[in-house]
């Protein structure tokens, strides 16, 4: 839109200027002002961080929060919460390493020490932990979303493990992120339908509902509570926030609006979990068990009526092929920033990575594991990498030579040191030791 206003020169000298009104900014008195953007336009804008609430939102995530649901009730939907406000700030840190330092995860780590010793151990222990941890993930990513194929189809999920890790593998292999993360974005936006509609369905009791908001741990629930922090806290997602922010954001100018993204996304991961929880709490009878999420959807057939089964199997198949695309995508990001390898999607060893990664879930998900025991035993990786994780990010929000002002304030690392201290008991509780 083009209208003329008065405007005044540096001698206070008056003349008639046009003024331009764009979808974005505006040209006043021949100076270009950024417009700020209103919710909905922020909203339609996010990007990297639905890839990261993607990546949470996986098999495990929706395993453990149909057995919370399904064993408690709606007692533990604080522990959802608590986890995802650890989580944003782990994300915000990582986001402000990205668009401000220009750097990933991984080249930050290895630019961190400068002891040629210290930088060898950091990249033995960053590619051995992203590699074991990231292929655990997958394999269990993979089953999970042959399982929701399964559930409708009956065709056995080995089979479709493989399908599963086909279409993953395609879609990584069109090498394009702005292509890739649409696609990220309308399956986030098919999962997070399949689940909330069903949690509105089944009419949850909203008082019990709203009173597992208060932090209460009754016997029987802290290896639970530690499992829901453990599959939302996911090491991996880390790394790939601080690579994909570099992709949409080009400078410090978009700190403000990358935080958005990674807070509103993972707000709708909360939504999405509650309503996991949710669900199962009115399907099953409280103390249920629950082995796979196939059980949730076979759950809600007789309640429901077939539909639900169908609705609640699309989310589970959604979760899965997400997940499967973020983890050897976040492994192909971190791999090759510790080593200093071009992160090109299109280049031959990045393409080697993330293939090496779906092509180890495939194996391990059509060998007949039972997915519960293949989601346990990417929790176990989770709880031996992410205390390792942490600490290095801890360290690196704090180099003044990479971020400048924007590093962490003491607050940000108090917080970040409490976190810390919460993936120790993750660790030392993943291997029984507490």
């Amino acid at each position: 839109m083009r209208r003329h206003i008065w405007c005044a020169d540096k001698t206070d000298s008056w003349y008639y200027s046009p003024y331009i009104d764009f979808l974005e900014k505006m040209i006043i008195c021949g100076v270009e002002v950024v417009k700020k953007k209103r919710f909905l336009s922020k909203l339609k804008n996010i990007g990297p961080g639905a890839m990261v609430g993607a990546a949470i939102i996986g098999p495990g995530t929706v395993t453990t929060a149909s057995q919370t649901g399904a064993t408690f009730g709606y007692t533990l939907i604080w522990a959802i919460v608590f986890s995802i406000i650890a989580t944003m700030f782990l994300q915000e840190m990582t986001t402000r390493l990205g668009v401000v330092s220009r750097m990933d995860m991984g080249t930050a780590f290895r630019r961190q020490f400068s002891h040629p010793l210290l930088r060898a151990i950091t990249v033995i222990l960053i590619v051995s932990a992203i590699t074991i941890g990231n292929a655990a993930y997958e394999a269990g990513n993979i089953t999970g979303g042959a399982i929701g194929l399964g559930t409708m189809t009956n065709i056995p999920v080995n089979v479709w493990g493989i399908i599963t890790g086909i279409i993953a593998g395609a879609l990584l292999l069109i090498g394009n992120y702005k292509v890739i993360e649409k696609i990220f974005i309308v399956l986030i936006v098919i999962m997070s339908i399949s689940f909330v509609l069903t949690a509105i369905v089944v009419k949850p009791d909203i008082a019990a509902m709203a009173a597992g908001f208060i932090p209460t741990v009754p016997d029987g629930t802290a290896i639970l509570v530690i499992s829901l922090i453990g599959t939302t806290i996911v090491p991996y997602t880390l790394f790939l926030q601080s690579a994909t922010v570099q992709e949409r954001w080009k400078g410090k100018e978009g700190l403000h609006e990358s935080r958005f993204d990674i807070i509103a996304s993972l707000l709708g991961v909360m939504v999405v979990s509650i309503s996991i929880i949710v669900s199962a709490a009115v399907a099953f009878p409280l103390g249920t068990g629950i082995k796979n999420p196939a059980d949730m959807a076979l759950q809600l057939e007789p309640i429901l009526g077939s539909w639900a089964k169908y609705i609640f199997s699309v989310g589970i198949f959604a979760a899965g092929i997400t997940s499967s695309m973020t983890a050897p995508l976040a492994a192909a990001y971190a791999t090759t920033g510790v080593l200093g390898w071009d992160q090109d999607m299109k280049s031959n060893r990045f393409r080697g990575i993330w293939a090496f990664i779906i092509l180890i879930g495939v194996i391990f998900s059509g060998m007949g594991y039972s997915p519960i025991d293949l989601i346990l035993f990417s929790q176990y990786a989770n709880g031996l990498i992410l205390p390792i994780i942490v600490l290095f990010l801890l360290l690196v929000m704090n180099n003044k030579k990479l971020l400048g002002e924007n590093v962490n304030r003491t607050w940000m690392n108090i917080v970040g040191w409490v976190i810390f201290g919460i993936t120790v008991l993750l660790s030392l509780n993943s291997f029984n030791i507490i």
